[in-house]
């Protein structure tokens, strides 16, 4: 009797954790995920721009060369060329090879955050752009279903009281702001480090910077380990 409740309480517990973390993923795999989308080369042309609004409505702003607004970070790629790495896109989920199928579609390269997509959230999603964001990066790295947003991904996750404690794999990550993947410390007193993320300066892209632990606590992230890890 007493094995039969154990092995009840076993899938029970079992079931919830696979309600929390729905996929699993090796540290190592996240980090080549990140890598594709920074090292991603692709070619677009002039129907891949649009500073204007979707056939939905939707105002898109693609970080094209041509996008230098006054107090806005620039734009950076260019038709007709080789460009690196994967633009990014406000709500962006796309995969390398959803991405290129996009873009020969004629759909939208990229769609650069505002404030007022952050208070639209969905709403001011562009079906007709390709892309990924900050958060979609994330969940694609863990190999997860959907996207998940900086007010979801947390859920899914244990708290590190300790930023020391962090290993590739793991994520910065500011409520309902931004998140970064932490690919790893620079100093062995641990004060700088490297991540990967989407949509931070310089430049609307997939990139793999380095920065100040304190530059980030400063601004309010928090540390955290997918309880889908695996070492």
């Amino acid at each position: 009797m007493m094995r039969r409740g154990f092995l009840l309480f076993f899938l029970l517990a079992a079931n919830a954790f696979a309600a929390d973390a729905p996929t699993s993923v090796k540290r190592g795999e996240a980090l080549r995920i990140a890598r594709s989308y920074l090292l991603h080369e692709w070619t677009a042309d002039d129907r891949n721009a649009l500073h204007g609004h979707d056939a939905d409505g939707v105002r898109v702003d693609t970080p094209d060369a041509a996008f230098s607004p006054k107090g806005v970070r620039p734009g950076w790629w260019r038709a007709d060329q080789k460009n690196v790495g994967m633009p990014y896109m406000w709500g962006g989920f796309d995969t390398p090879e959803s991405f290129d199928a996009g873009l020969r579609a004629g759909k939208f390269a990229g769609d650069i955050y505002t404030l007022e997509k952050r208070r639209l959230l969905d709403r001011a999603v562009s079906k007709h752009a390709v892309g990924i964001d900050c958060s979609g990066l994330i969940s694609h790295c863990w190999k997860l279903p959907r996207s998940y947003s900086t007010r979801e991904l947390t859920a899914l996750c244990e708290p590190l009281p300790d930023f020391a404690r962090m290993k590739p794999g793991d994520i910065l990550n500011r409520h309902n702001a931004h998140v970064l993947l932490f690919a790893g410390w620079e100093d062995a007193k641990k004060t700088r480090l490297s991540a990967y993320e989407a949509g931070s300066p310089p430049t609307w892209k997939v990139l793999l910077n380095s920065m100040r632990l304190t530059f980030l606590t400063d601004k309010g992230y928090t540390a955290w380990r997918y309880r889908g890890m695996k070492e």
